[in-house]
């Protein structure tokens, strides 16, 4: 193992110790137990549902014989989705405050999505034409 790797890995473990030191000594404050709910439930999620799902549409996307189109518009969807979703969840919208978050991000979201899928459909299908003129 490298030297950088290993600074890298100290410097993290360090901050790490940090925050949990935080939480810990600032119990009153920072609600140690809904933290570790929280931690808890994301890596849930992330290893019981995000997971399975990357590796299934891996296996499905791979399979097909060029799958350059398809697998970049799933990531450029899925990076678009990942920082879209605090603005289609709401977080931050406020009552009293009506010009924050005023549009309607999962209808937004939705259309932007489609022309992804259409331009990506569009690429594959001006692929296999080439294909089939050349």
């Amino acid at each position: 193992m490298n030297a950088s790797r290993l600074l890298g890995y100290g410097l993290g473990g360090g901050l790490i110790a940090a925050g949990f030191a935080g939480l810990v000594v600032d119990a009153g404050l920072t609600d140690p137990l809904g933290w570790a709910l929280w931690f808890g439930g994301l890596i849930a999620a992330h290893d019981g549902v995000l997971v399975p799902l990357v590796l299934l549409t891996g296996v499905a996307v791979g399979r097909l014989r060029r799958p350059f189109p398809v697998r970049a518009g799933l990531t450029v969807a899925a990076v678009l989705s990942l920082v879209a979703l605090p603005m289609v969840a709401g977080i931050g919208r406020r009552a009293d405050n009506p010009s924050l978050l005023p549009l309607d991000y999962g209808r937004n979201l939705l259309v932007v999505l489609g022309l992804i899928a259409l331009v990506t459909a569009l690429t594959v299908i001006a692929g296999r034409l080439r294909r089939r003129r050349g």
